[in-house]
Parts: C-alpha cells; structure tokens; sequence
C-alpha cells in the first residue's frame, strides 16, 4: 500500500493501493475541496468525498480504471487529473469467463504453523466444540414460528434462571416448509441448510423439533436429509396438530417441559481449553465502502491467514461478491478438484441471477456508492482480500456443512441475514464482520465481532464496533498489527472472556435461510 503517513490527518491524505493503480481514494474525513495539495504535488481539480476516488492521471474516453491493480471500469468520458471519479463515470466491465480460468496454478505455499494458542469451549460429544452453549429449538415449517417465539420468551423468563450455564435460547424459525415446491431440485438448499443449522456446534448437540403436522417438510425428512440422520427420542419432535394437545397452553408446556430437560444437560457442561484449531470462524462483510479493501477487510484476511496457520477451520462467501475476483481466487485452490468446485458455483449463481432477469451489479447498494465504491467490480476486489493468502482447500455448496481445516469457500448469497444464516448452517461458531457504513448486525447463536473500516465510523459507533481498522488508513497501526488484534479477539470471545456489544446490547437478526426453490 502506497500511503501517505499522518496520524493526525492534518493534511490532505490518500490511499494508493498497487503500484499500477491510475485512481486513489481520499482518507480525510468530510472528503477535500477543490485546490487540495498533496505532499506528491497532485492537486484537486474539484471537491472529492471521503472514500471516492482522485485520478491521479488524465483518464481518457475508454482507458481502464484500475484499482488493486486490476480494471474495475472504463472511463465513460475523459477524467482529468485531479478530478473526482463519480460511478457515472465508470462504466462496469464484464465478469471473467468461467471457462477460460486456471485451476491451481499459483496454490500458495503453507505458511509455518502457529502454536500453542488455545480457548475455553464448550467441548460436543461428536467432537466439535462451541464457542456458546445455547439451547436451539428446530422448526419444520414457518407455521410454528408464532408459537416458538412465545416459548422462547418463556423459557428465558422462567426457566433460564434456573440454568446459569445456559448461554441461552434460540428458535430457529424461517419462512420454509410449506407452500413450497419441496421436490424441486433447489429444495435440497433450505432443507440441508435446517437439517446442518441443527447441528450446529453451539446447539451441544441437543435436538428440539417443533412442527405443524401437516407441512411439506416432515420432521424425519429434515432430520434425515443429506445422509447423516439426527437421532432423537420421539418426545424430542413435537407435533402441534398432535390430538392430545388440548388448547394452546397445552402445546407450550409440552415445548417447556421437553426444554427443560435439554437445559438440565446443557447447564452441566462446563468450558474447557481447546487448542485454536478447533474454531469454525466465518467471515462477512455488510455496508461496505472503498476502505472495506485497504483496512479492515486486508486486517481480517491477516487474521484468517493466523487461523489457518493455528490450524482453525475459516469460511468466506458471498458469490457475487466473489465472481468479479474469481480470476485471482481459483488459482490459489489447492487442487484442481477443488477450483471446478469454485466454478460450480459460481456457475450456478449466474444461472440464478439470469432466471431472476437480473445479474451481479443489481447488489452493489446505494450505501456501496456513497462510501466510493462504483460498482460490483471494485466491490468484489475489496471483499477477497477477507480470505487473506491461504490456499483454498475446499467449496461448500449453499447449506453444506464444513469438511475440512484451513480456508474454505462457503457460497452464499451477499446478503447479511442470509449469508450468517447460511454460515451456521455449515457450521460457524463465531463470525468476524466488517462494515464501513455501520450495521447494528447480530446473529444471537454465535458471537459477531464487527470490524469497522474507518475511524470515524468506529468512534461515532463506539458501542457497536469491537475493532477500529481505520488506523490503517491513518498510519496509525498496520495491517499486520491489526490483524493480531483481531485474532486474538476472537480467542477472547470465544473464551466467553469478552463479549461483543451486540450480545451486550442483545441486537440479534432473524434467520433467512436461502430458499431459491420455487414457492407455490
């Protein structure tokens, strides 16, 4: 990274990011005005906000824009030096052809090991360990959600008292299960993705299903699909439409009473110290800006690339998020097997967004473009740099659950609520999110350490951000310094020695699980 150093940003400042690069983005806070001087000499032709980028040469009709060392867009007409490069000025390239990609060609060599770092989990009778220790109650369809909700509130008033080793309780309600196409191809989607959130580490492997009775999505279904069926007791799967429930309060105290046995087994659990490689970390972004690329994302990549080298398993995903980048992404795939996977599903999506009569550059959102971010292109840059430099050892379908150590590519839609969903379905115990917008963004089954890219953000949001990347910005910290802190927070957290402000404050978002089967 090319910056100019000032910690006190007390003259005009701009982040360079490659050595090719024709464009920077300005740092000061506010943006410049026109007649800014940099210590290089480059002066504003205009005024430039925060985040957007200066070019730092004349930009003719059609010459590449280019930014991390790669075209994000053509010039729509000339820029000159100096001057503001405004999204309606860049026109989007078009996505690298799958076919043409090389697979494995430049797999990165193994960094050293690094040992000896470990956390307090709550260690699961199949193995995997949780980073909480949460009781979650199983819905086969949306039509119980109502009822779920009330014995959810129940149970944390009356009976979690009770059991202080109880982190808490979650219902995992969604919009599926009924009034659906269950035997469309795409159906195996939600259906995995409920079937694997169930077994997610932080649940201790207690299972609760809760369902209608009359539903598409039978309880044996969801606990049977994908090969490894869940074993319950038959009072362990409820059924409301059941004739011997007599009145609604007869269906809650069956769901509190078969609750309260599940509670007595959690409480006895105790944590324990586990070695790092037994965390699931996953990694997102939401309301991104053009910092997203050169602070807090690049920081969370160092500390992916530590996981990793402690022998954790670490997700990242977001499709179309990832499609624009995919060129510089399938060679690092430790095999060739490894990189079709990767095309499989970004082939897939395509597919998708054309059915939808839409394509990749409808997700970059307007917040996107008021932090500087022009289009999906230089979005996608900023987004890969979260899954740092390790190989990719393996691609998970949408609701898969994790099969290996190191980094794996999880494919998920970008959004927020569905990627989170989608990454406790594979398993994640803990998420790091960055933001350089702000997000009050939750998940109340694991912990969500949010990153934020710019200082102003991490000081104007002080009470929902964990980390300030915008140090990096600064020249205050650098990305390495950056990156330690953030793994070592991820220990603390997942020690339950340190919690973050949207478990303090209790801002957790609902489920969403990716549905993209046909609804009747």
């Amino acid at each position: 990274m090319n910056t100019p150093v000032n910690a006190a940003i007390s003259q005009p400042l701009y982040i360079k990011v490659h050595e090719s690069d024709n464009v920077a983005i300005i740092v000061n806070s506010n943006g410049l005005p026109a007649g800014s001087v940099f210590p290089c000499g480059l002066e504003l032709k205009e005024h430039v906000p925060q985040g957007h980028k200066v070019a730092l040469k004349d930009l003719p009709e059609g010459e590449a824009i280019i930014r991390y060392g790669e075209v994000i867009g053509y010039a729509e007409k000339l820029i000159e030096q100096g001057c503001w490069i405004d999204e309606s000025l860049v026109r989007m390239p078009e996505a690298p052809p799958l076919e043409t990609l090389p697979l494995a060609t430049k797999v990165p060599a193994p960094l050293p090991p690094l040992k000896g770092y470990t956390f307090e989990g709550y260690r699961n009778p199949d193995g995997t360990v949780g980073t909480k220790n949460m009781l979650a109650i199983t819905t086969t369809v949306q039509c119980v959600g109502g009822v779920v909700d009330y014995v959810v509130k129940r149970i944390k008033a009356e009976l979690l008292p009770k059991y202080p080793n109880v982190d808490g309780v979650v219902g995992l309600n969604h919009i599926y299960g009924c009034g659906v196409a269950i035997n469309a191809p795409a159906a195996v989607v939600p259906i995995r993705s409920l079937h694997n959130l169930t077994l997610n580490p932080n649940f201790g492997n207690e299972v609760l299903v809760v369902s209608l009775g009359c539903e598409k999505l039978p309880p044996e279904r969801l606990l049977n699909e994908g090969g490894i069926p869940i074993k319950v007791v038959s009072d362990d799967v409820i059924c409301l439409q059941d004739e011997k429930f007599t009145g609604f309060m007869s269906m809650v105290d069956a769901i509190m009473k078969q609750a309260e046995i599940h509670l007595e087994k959690l409480n006895q659990r105790k944590r324990e110290i586990c070695p790092a490689s037994d965390l699931i970390v996953g990694l997102q972004c939401g309301g991104s800006d053009a910092f997203s690329g050169v602070t807090a994302n690049p920081a969370v990549g160092y500390a992916a690339d530590l996981l990793v080298r402690a022998g954790a398993a670490v997700m990242f995903s977001e499709v179309t998020e990832v499609r624009d980048g995919i060129h510089l992404l399938t060679p690092r795939c430790i095999d060739e097997e490894v990189g079709r996977a990767m095309l499989r599903e970004m082939a897939w999506y395509d597919d998708y967004l054309d059915r939808g009569q839409t394509d990749r550059a409808a997700n970059t959102t307007p917040g996107n473009k008021k932090g500087g971010l022009a289009n999906i292109v230089e979005k996608a840059m900023g987004s890969i740099t979260k899954s740092g430099s390790s190989p990719i050892v393996d691609v998970l379908a949408p609701g898969e659950k994790i099969r290996k150590k190191g980094l794996t590519f999880a494919a998920t839609p970008a959004s927020d609520f569905v990627c989170g969903t989608q990454q406790l379905a594979s398993g994640m115990t803990i998420q790091v999110f960055t933001t350089g917008r702000g997000t009050p963004y939750g998940l109340e089954a694991a912990p969500v350490i949010k990153v934020a890219t710019r200082r102003d953000l991490a000081a104007r949001w002080h009470d929902l951000m964990e980390v300030d990347a915008g140090t990096i910005a600064t020249g205050e910290a650098t990305i390495e310094e950056v990156g330690w802190e953030i793994f070592k927070l991820i220990l603390d957290v997942a020690s339950g020695r340190k919690k973050t402000w949207a478990d303090q404050w209790g801002l957790f978002n609902s489920l969403a699980v990716f549905n993209p089967a046909p609804v009747t």
